[in-house]
Order: structure tokens, then sequence, then C-alpha cells
């Protein structure tokens, strides 16, 4: 039996801007000047983590599968600063600055990454399947789309519970086009479960063009056969990823079901270590990190703001103190005893 619905036949508040399309966009949010730093300290933690994490892998320190987040940092750092705790987050394999952002140990996360004991899967999980219960980070997942129903059924525990804890359940733009996900969504919306679904559409899936994999290229639409809400965001700016999570955890702690946010965002690297990300061009990158750079455009307005460079330099040495640390961590923290090998393993 669904839990006890709370109807409510309110919509979404304006406090959004058409664009040319049809689509909805959310304006950003003016920062203070505080927020503005805590957004750069994270997001520059996330990009020198990751940074990190890819030379440890060209070394040989980090095996099997690992895909970067480097370009996307925005939205992960927005969607955490319109959150509480006991809010939960779960995503696919793509997942380093979602643990960062929740606020998980580099150095767990990197110890991980290489296998160690003391990562937070206890060196068994690798990029793709860390979680903390603490954090209410709920994996990473390597089946793509599988964290969609695993996110719809966390929000169901949360309406049958009675609490007003939201549940956010990241994927990309080729995990949209899943059976799964169209299933999750009927679900949400009939049973008014407090789910925000985000679509981090970076445009390339594992490397086929959104135009010539998707029919509806809007992602924020993908629910309007549902009655789900939802955003197109400039998910390279950390202020508009804000706004409009603001927006969609209100509507989901009032009760009225699901909301979706489409993020329009890129990424840097290829789909993982292993992709040389031949079918797109180098002009193309480039013009995005020119033009787009979420770290970029919050360092400009902090100077803007009149913080002086000499303090922007020190907040990123000092990430780079703590992800180097980690590093060194990772790679000198004992293997995991053979003992391990059966623990935590359904059998």
């Amino acid at each position: 039996m669904p839990p006890a619905q709370k109807t409510s036949s309110k919509k979404p508040s304006a406090v959004s801007q058409h664009t040319g399309n049809g689509s909805r966009s959310v304006a950003a949010l003016q920062f203070t000047k505080d927020q503005e730093l805590a957004a750069l300290r994270e997001m520059l933690l996330i990009r020198r983590f990751e940074e990190k994490a890819g030379q440890l892998y060209g070394m040989g320190a980090i095996g099997g599968f690992c895909h970067l987040y480097i370009g996307q940092e925005a939205v992960v750092v927005g969607v955490q600063m319109a959150l509480k705790k006991g809010d939960q987050i779960i995503t696919g394999y793509r997942d380093h600055g979602h643990m960062l952002a929740t606020g998980m140990d580099p150095n767990g996360v990197m110890a991980e990454l290489t296998g160690r004991r003391s990562g937070y899967s206890r060196g068994k999980g690798g990029s793709m399947h860390m979680f903390s219960k603490e954090k209410h980070f709920y994996g990473g997942h390597g089946i793509v789309g599988a964290q969609v129903p695993l996110g719809t059924g966390l929000a169901f525990a949360n309406r049958y519970r009675g609490n007003d804890s939201v549940a956010v359940a990241y994927f990309g733009d080729g995990a949209a086009n899943q059976g799964q996900v169209y299933e999750s969504f009927n679900m949400a919306e009939l049973w008014k479960l407090p789910v925000i679904y985000v679509i981090e559409n970076n445009r390339y899936a594992m490397g086929t063009a959104v135009s010539r994999a998707t029919a509806q290229q809007d992602f924020s639409k993908r629910g309007a056969s549902f009655n789900i809400p939802g955003e197109q965001v400039d998910g390279m700016d950390v202020r508009a990823v804000k706004a409009a999570t603001d927006k969609a955890v209100k509507w989901c702690r009032e009760g009225n079901g699901p909301y979706i946010l489409e993020m329009q965002t890129y990424r840097y690297r290829g789909h993982s270590m292993s992709d040389p990300a031949k079918y797109r061009t180098r002009e193309e990158v480039e013009k995005v990190r020119h033009d787009q750079d979420p770290i970029e455009q919050v360092r400009q307005r902090l100077l803007a703001m009149k913080v002086g460079e000499d303090e922007l330099k020190k907040i990123d040495a000092e990430v780079r103190a703590i992800v180097n640390a980690s590093a060194e961590f990772a790679q000198t923290d004992p293997e995991p005893d053979a003992s391990e090998l059966y623990t935590d393993v359904l059998r």
C-alpha cells in the first residue's frame, strides 16, 4: 500500500524565467561574499581531488574504472547548499564530487579509490561503489540508471516515516533514456514522493551527442506525461543551481511530489579514464573552459567584491594541501586483510 497522500493544488513558485524554446529556466541568486567563498572552496576541493585522482590512475595506483567530475562541480555544490541534514543523495558512477560535497572525508574517498582498508567500502568498492550512512550518501552505482528507482525508494521511506527529508537522485542524459527512470517517475508522482531528479546533462553520455541519441532534448520536460514539473538550469553557475534546488526542495517538503531539474553542464575529460574523447573537438572543450568554467565564474565575482588574489591563492593552496595529504594517505594505508574478502558481501 502506498503511504497516505497529501494532496496540494499549489503550482511551483514563480521565480523562474522562460527561455525562447518554451522551457523554464531558473534565474540565478545573488550570493554573499561568504557564500561565494564557500562555493569556491567546495568546487576547488572537487576539482583538485579529481585532478589528483587522474594522476594516481595514470601511475597505476588506482585500478578499475574511474570517472572524473571535472567541469561539473557547480551542480553538486549548488544542490548541496540547498539541502539540510537528513536529506539523502544517490548517484551513478561519476560520484567522487557528490561524496566530497556531502562532507565525506577526502582521505576515506581516496583510500577507497586505491583499494585500502580505510576506504569507505573498506577497499572493496572502488570508484563506483562507496557509501556513507552518516552523510546520507547511498552510492555510487555502476549500472546505468539503477540509482533512480533506489532514490525513489529513499523518498518512499521518507514519506512512510512521516519525516520531511528529501531524496536527490542524480543521473545523466544517457541514463535519462532508461525505462526504469520512467517507472520511477510514475510511482513518485502517483504517491507524491519527496524526490528531486537531477539530470546532469553533460551533452555526451558515454560519447554519443545528445542530438544523436535523444528525441526530446529538453530533459526538464521528461516528466510532463506524469505531471511532474521541471526546470532547465545553467549547471555551470552555482548560484542558478542553488536557486533551482531551493525551489525544488520547497516543492517536495510541502508534499507536492517529485521535481525534475535538468542541469546543463559539461565534463572536460573523457567519459572515463580510458576515453580519449575524440567525438568532440579540442576547440569546443576550450571554449566552454574559457567562457563558462564554474570555478572561474566564482573567482571573477569575488575579485569584483574586492577579495584579493592573495586570499584566493591561499584557499587554493589549502585545498591542494588537503588533496595531497589524501593522496599520501591513500598510498600508505594498509590494504584490507584477507579475512575481509567475505565480509559485507551477500552470499
